[in-house]
Parts: C-alpha cells; structure tokens; sequence
C-alpha cells in the first residue's frame, strides 16, 4: 500500500514539473497563445500548455535537426510516440507526458496530432508552396487543428461546435503569423508565400531568400493579408456556431487584426520591419476579446 501510494506521489509529480515545463516553454516560445491562456478556465490550461508545447516543438524541429532525414526521424518519433509505437519511456519526454495526459483527460483523437506532424514535414525542405489552397490546407493542419483541439480541451472533452469556425480561424491566423515570421523564414530558406502568388507579381524565391525583395514582393503579401481577412470575416460570421463556453479557446484569434493593420502600414517592410504589438496592447485585446462581442 505504501508502495501505490509512493508511485502515485512520483506520478503526479513527474507529471506536475511535465505540465510546468510546457507552461514555461509557451511563455518563452509563443507569448501570443501563453497570454491567451491565462484567460481561460484554471482546469484546463496545463492541457493547453501541453498542447501549444507540441505544437511549439514540432514546429521547431527544422532548427533543431542538422539536416531533413534527422528532422523526418524527430517527427517519426512524435507519431509514434502518439500511437503508443515508441521506443523506451516516452514519458521521459515532458512534453510527451503531459501532451499523453492531456489527451487521455480530455478524450482526444490522436490523428490531428498525427496529421499536424505530417503537415509539419513540409517545413523540413525547401520545397516551394504552390498554391494557395496548399496553403491554406497547411494552416488547415496546423493552426486551425490547434484552435479545434482546444476548444474541445476547455468543453474537457464535449463537442464545442464551430468547426468550420475552427477552420477559418486559423487560416486567417496561420497566414498572419506567417506572414509575421517571413524575415526570420527568408533567412533560413524557407518560403511559405504560394508561387501562383509570387510569380503573379514577378517575385522568385530568390528574391525573397537573398532579401531583395520590392515591390512585387510588397504586392503579394497584401494580398495574403486580403486572404487572411476573407478568412477571419468567415470566422467571425460561423462565431454564433461555437459553445459561449468554449469561446476561450479563439481568443488569440483577436491578435490577426492588429497584427494585419500593423503590415498595411506604407513604411512596412515585410523582410526587414517586424509586425509586432506591445505586450499591454495584446493583453488588452484578448481581455477585450475575452468579455464577449
């Protein structure tokens, strides 16, 4: 008896310095949905954080690998680490552990986890991105999955609606952040802008990877931020099909407007001027969001 109770204590130990480990790895590597997250219930952010740590760390793992067969091998372990296939403890792994709790908790499907990680082998190489519906299925896989599982996190598990919603929303937010990031992608050889978009506006991959850039380059992406609010007009029209309990879970979603006006501006530069907010601004806006239309 006394022994049950000792592994108990150790597990829920273990699992409280997992949990801990995601929180701070969010607030370090993705202060948008960490900010995001201290609005929603207490019961259901360490899921959360779970959560956006996978995503963060997946999302990592060009940087991480030393070349695209290492990063496929990291990904490979992630899958298997999900579909119970993994070599040795994966609970070692703090993020596995509480991302395994999380999901067991709130009884989650594994495949959007599954069909993240693939999305995510695109980020290994230097593959073009050809279209925009290529495009848009990425965020689909990637940004919107994030916003779908979390709204099921904070209903723990219950069908919270709004799954085109979901959808929409993190087109519109994965585009954003993209766009966001093109200085620090450029430079690392990755291009996420569609080629029919580019070569519409006689702009190469080179241009973009070398830091050429111009005016073309300007002209494309204001056309993803147009896309990028075709997107979070749809969101905001399918919002009503969405559980008023697991609104929470969209909030950072009240960043992509900001965030958008920030790029419209004449002087922006969009390899050279980052499109930020300061901290009290975002934290306004998701209080704001947080308090309903």
């Amino acid at each position: 008896m006394a022994d049950t109770a000792r592994d108990r204590t150790a597990a829920e130990t273990g699992l409280a310095f997992a949990q801990s480990h995601c929180e701070a790895l969010v607030r370090e590597g993705d202060p948008d949905r960490y900010l995001a997250t201290l609005f929603a219930p207490a019961a259901a952010r360490p899921h959360l954080f779970a959560l956006y740590a996978f995503s963060l760390t997946v999302a990592r793992v060009r940087e991480a690998a030393s070349n695209p067969m290492a990063g496929e091998i990291r990904l490979q372990w992630w899958r298997d680490a999900l579909q119970g296939e993994a070599r040795g403890d994966v609970k070692a792994n703090p993020v596995a552990a509480a991302l395994e709790e999380a999901i067991k908790a709130n009884r989650l499907s594994r495949q959007p986890f599954v069909d993240l990680i693939d999305a995510r082998v695109f980020d290994l190489y230097e593959d073009p991105m050809p279209r925009v519906n290529d495009l848009e299925g990425y965020c689909g896989e990637t940004a919107s999955a994030l916003f779908r599982i979390a709204s099921l996190i904070i209903g723990g598990g219950a069908e919270p609606g709004g799954a085109a919603a979901a959808g929409h929303a993190g087109v519109a937010y994965g585009i954003t952040g993209l766009l966001r990031a093109l200085p620090w992608h450029a430079r690392a050889g990755q291009v996420y802008l569609p080629a029919e978009v580019l070569s519409r506006h006689g702009v190469t991959r080179e241009d973009i990877v070398t830091g050429r850039g111009g005016p073309g380059l300007r002209g494309a992406c204001a056309d993803l931020r147009d896309l990028a609010r075709r997107h979070l007009a749809a969101y905001e029209a399918g919002r009503p099909t969405i559980a008023p309990a697991a609104r929470t879970a969209f909030l950072p979603v009240a960043l992509v407007a900001p965030y958008l006006a920030q790029m419209d501006r004449a002087a922006y530069d969009p390899l050279n001027t980052p499109a930020d907010l300061p901290r009290w601004r975002r934290v306004w806006r998701l209080w704001r969001a947080s308090k309903g239309p």
